[in-house]
């Protein structure tokens, strides 16, 4: 994985608008491992991975065991990655690892709520899709693909192989339209996207990672914001619209700033009434 040190919010605009077809993710920590929520959850409550696919599996079995109770339609449920997809937008620790479209979309879930600096990946989506790991040239994207029914379990459930899947669900729910998302879904959970790229025949760099400093924040939060790029359109509903007003809080437009201070220096008035 090639490290890339951003100084500045153009330069960063630069350097993805020539990424062309390139999917992203950002990590409000430039520390932080590229790994799954899952992996992170058993790492801390079950370290002995050999039980790893034995509880991976019961808990998608559980979820659809209740989830039709909250569902106007349940037929999402019987396909792997509808389901997988459904929990990890629920909050549910699964194998997927999100991603976007859109360079901006990841800046700002890397940037948001950034106290140092933070990290956008950058993943090869167009290489990655003709590529195949270098120990089974046939495990190529089409033949791993999870959307065919047997092919989570015969590729990915078993953790034991090194591969990468990069795609969309049959059918994508409102969050993840919003946020030009797809997801990668790792053959192996413990280790880090970064590694298991390492076992694919590649001419070219598969994965960037992109080190945003703190100071580029207030720029590129001010420049995402005009773009219309905010929890309130990422997540489109109530609780996306109750975050959204953090940034609220931040911002705060010239015209008001002046009409604020012409307030405040008026006899006795209070600019806030």
């Amino acid at each position: 994985m090639r490290v890339v040190q951003v100084p500045s919010w153009d330069d960063f605009v630069e350097k993805t608008d020539a990424l062309s077809g390139w999917a992203f993710r950002g990590e409000v920590s430039a520390q932080w491992p590229l790994v799954t929520a899952i992996a992170r959850r058993f790492t801390a409550y079950c370290p002995d991975p050999v039980l790893w696919p034995l509880r991976e599996s019961r808990a998608l079995r559980v979820f659809r065991r209740k989830a039709h109770n909250y569902l106007s339609d349940s037929i999402g449920l019987s396909d792997d990655l509808r389901c997988l997809a459904l929990m990890q937008h629920h909050g549910a620790p699964t194998r997927l690892l999100d991603f976007t479209k859109s360079p901006y979309v990841a800046a700002f879930f890397a940037l948001e709520n950034a106290l140092d600096e933070s990290a956008v990946y950058a993943l090869n989506t167009p290489q990655l899709w003709s590529a195949a790991p270098s120990f089974d040239p046939g495990l190529t994207r089409e033949v791993i693909d999870p959307r065919i029914q047997g092919n989570y379990e015969r590729y990915f459930l078993r953790n034991t192989n090194p591969v990468v899947w990069v795609g969309e669900p049959s059918e994508m729910d409102r969050r993840l339209v919003s946020q030009s998302g797809l997801f990668v879904m790792p053959g192996q959970i413990q280790k880090t996207l970064g590694a298991l790229l390492e076992s694919y025949d590649h001419g070219s760099d598969l994965l960037v990672k992109y080190v945003l400093p703190l100071t580029i924040r207030s720029q590129a939060m001010q420049a995402l914001y005009r773009m219309n790029i905010t929890y309130a359109t990422l997540f489109p509903d109530l609780e996306g619209l109750a975050i959204s007003s953090a940034y609220e809080l931040e911002v705060v437009w010239e015209s008001l700033v002046q009409e604020y201070l012409a307030k405040s220096t008026e006899g006795g008035q209070n600019p806030m009434a």
